[in-house]
């Protein structure tokens, strides 16, 4: 089954990815103006009480340096989500979110993981195959930019530097991966435009190929219009065959 997307700019394409970004930077402006520290939110591996960080840990950060470096792709790759999966766009961001939480939880080492690093992994392996399997010439474009500006992030899928999350990394590129094969068959209709549209679409070439009437093959000299009286384009192929058969009886 086909997406039936529009698409059309819209405010919310930027409403909500500004939206969801603001609110990393209000939870960090509380910690710090009220001297609070909301790390004990953040997923902790195995345990019942570190199920919250399910929800929680991705608005908290540990640094001003963290939550720039997760901003930025942050915004892009939601704004392209908003506005390429308009139909998938909250499914993809509220199960990617919990099920690369969750995969942390069972995967990571006994420690606070906090941040939206796990979220950016997940968007930027979803769109990234998402675009392959579409087979889509705008989504596949998309797919490319993400690789060119983010392909450095996936070294840290890997445990190079202890003080980072490869866990939550590698949960989110596995989670994007798996979304994007499940949500395969949700494309975006293909477009076609005035120059790619076939001559046997009636509605668009209104200069039909027949035959004369001594059963020669000639082309249209002046375009002919079709009326909802007239038969189909297929109906007339086969009423010159037809006649040309006839001619050819006589």
């Amino acid at each position: 089954m086909r997406q039936k997307e529009n698409l059309k700019w819209s405010p919310d394409v930027l409403f909500y990815p500004l939206f969801l970004v603001m609110s990393l930077w209000i939870v960090f402006w509380i910690e710090h103006r009220f001297r609070f520290n909301l790390n004990f939110l953040g997923i902790y591996p195995r345990t019942i009480p570190g199920l919250k960080g399910l929800l929680f840990g991705p608005f908290i950060h540990g640094s001003l340096k963290h939550l720039f470096n997760n901003s930025v792709p942050l915004l892009v790759l939601l704004a392209s989500l908003f506005f390429f999966y308009r139909n998938l766009r909250w499914q993809v961001l509220i199960y990617g979110m919990l099920f690369t939480g969750l995969l942390t939880w069972v995967i990571g080492r006994p420690s606070l993981h906090i941040g939206a690093s796990g979220v950016v992994y997940m968007l930027v392996s979803f769109i990234f195959f998402k675009g392959i399997l579409s087979r889509h010439y705008q989504l596949t474009a998309l797919a490319l930019i993400v690789v060119f500006l983010y392909g450095g992030l996936w070294w840290y899928v890997f445990p190079i530097d202890p003080g980072i999350s490869w866990e939550g990394h590698l949960s989110g590129f596995i989670v994007g991966l798996a979304i994007s094969l499940v949500t395969r068959h949700e494309v975006l209709p293909q477009r076609k435009y005035e120059w790619e549209l076939e001559s046997f679409d009636e509605s668009k070439d209104p200069f039909i190929s027949h035959f004369d009437k001594d059963g020669n093959f000639i082309e249209a000299s002046k375009p002919i219009v079709l009326t909802p009286e007239d038969t189909s384009m297929s109906e007339q192929v086969e009423v010159v065959y037809d006649y040309k058969e006839e001619k050819k009886q006589d």
